[in-house]
């Protein structure tokens, strides 16, 4: 399975590539792809990470103050989204808050410096791997062996990488306006889906079963009004028909 580690900046790149051995240790079954790494040398860099990404699993994001807005992080984090129904997207929250996360990584599932947490990562790759995925028993026991390992390493990282510092809180007025704007859309995407299930169930309620044009046809030249008809049957006979059922329904009310 691949994992697309996303970085910018040193470091994040640090942590990214940290990220990639030590995964590597706690599932074996993993394949971490890092530009820095896994990139062959004369090829187009851009084709070259558009395919990965194309062919990924699941992508972690690994996010810094300092590179939080960047273009490629959110082109990165954009493209791994396209493959949101077979894939997975997590961000990696290195000097961050998820307070300090505007959309549209806020939408995002964030991973932090915990144990908890990062053995919830570890939990969700391991699902992602099918038939193959350890025992949660064997996970918990090999994660407890390196995450030692990891924390003293993530550690020295941060103390040996230039760190940025916080970007101010964004205006209440802001928040606000954001929270009342995804608001709005949410409930237009829910009117749309009520009205949508709605018509859906009206057409399956009063659609007899194997309904055909020629049906409509048949009750006209039974008898039935014509009034009664189109309107059992509104928007669902071809007009070609109208013509001849209400002419065939007119005779037999004659």
């Amino acid at each position: 399975m691949k994992i697309f580690l996303s970085w910018s900046g040193n470091r994040s790149k640090e942590v990214a590539n940290l990220l990639s051995d030590w995964l590597c240790c706690v599932i074996q079954a993993v394949r971490p792809w890092i530009s820095t790494r896994d990139l062959d040398r004369g090829s187009l860099w851009f084709g070259e990470i558009n395919d990965q990404l194309k062919d990924t699993s699941v992508g972690i994001i690994c996010l810094t103050q300092e590179n939080k807005n960047r273009p490629w992080i959110l082109f990165e984090a954009g493209a791994l989204a396209k493959g949101l129904s077979t894939s997975r997207v997590c961000t990696f929250l290195i000097d961050l808050e998820p307070k300090d996360i505007e959309d549209p990584l806020a939408q995002f599932n964030h991973t932090f410096f915990t144990s908890e947490s990062m053995l919830g990562l570890v939990k969700t790759l391991n699902s992602t791997l099918g038939a193959n995925c350890l025992d949660s028993r064997i996970l918990d026991q090999v994660f407890n062996t390196y995450w030692p390992q990891f924390e003293d390493k993530f550690k020295d990282v941060l103390a040996s990488t230039e760190s940025h510092s916080p970007s101010k809180p964004r205006a209440k007025e802001d928040v606000l306006g954001e929270i009342l704007e995804n608001t709005r859309i949410m409930s237009s995407r829910i009117r749309r889906l009520e009205q949508e299930t709605e018509r859906k169930s009206i057409e399956f309620y009063d659609m007899p079963p194997n309904f055909h044009p020629e049906k409509a046809l048949e009750m006209a030249r039974a008898g039935m009004p014509a009034e009664l008809i189109l309107e059992r049957f509104a928007g669902r006979i071809p007009k070609s028909m109208l013509k001849e059922i209400i002419s065939s329904a007119g005779k037999m009310q004659e």
